[in-house]
């Protein structure tokens, strides 16, 4: 496996990216708590409208001075993550974790682990505090986050929180 910062040209890669998985349960927030809902259906991978959506989002947050890692087996984009570029939070000293996937055929090997450790250093050569983690709901998702340092956190981020309302915010000291 190969790490590696991935450029803004690189973007039609995300295709190769397969999100699918099975979702048993997902978390609610319920007065500051994580609360566990049983779920159990797949999660198909993207269709294209999806997967042109995130290629967009890739391009204008690399564009805008962002980065991106990706963790590649030969040609094959395993896994990518991209550090947003604009400074978020009431000190301006977070910086969030924008995009976060391993395709599910590499989970559980340590490159989601690897290419947020890369994140995270990324960000505080960049000056931030925190890395801001706006996670999907599902359990992998918010126990992967969590057991990578994030703590929920009730500073939550507006703008974010509108975009999606159902996501688990958390911070990361770095």
């Amino acid at each position: 496996m190969i790490f590696r910062q991935m450029q803004v040209t690189e973007s039609g890669l995300l295709r190769q990216i397969d999100r699918s998985e099975t979702i048993s349960k997902i978390y609610k927030m319920n007065d500051g708590e994580l609360e566990a809902v049983a779920a159990g259906h797949e999660c198909p991978t993207w269709d294209d409208a999806h997967t042109v959506e995130l290629i967009e989002r890739f391009e204008k947050e690399i564009a805008g001075g962002g980065f991106a890692y990706g963790a590649f087996d030969g040609e094959t984009l395993a896994g990518f993550g991209v550090l947003g570029h604009r400074f978020r939070g009431d000190d301006l000293d977070q910086l969030q974790v924008d995009l976060m996937y391993v395709s599910r055929s590499y989970r559980r090997q340590g490159i989601g682990t690897r290419i947020m450790r890369e994140l995270g250093r990324e960000a505080k050569e960049r000056g931030a505090s925190y890395l801001y983690i706006s996670s999907t709901e599902t359990e992998s998702a918010v126990n992967f986050y969590k057991s990578s340092g994030g703590e929920i956190t009730n500073q939550v981020d507006e703008e974010l929180f509108q975009l999606e309302p159902e996501d688990i915010h958390m911070l990361k000291k770095l």
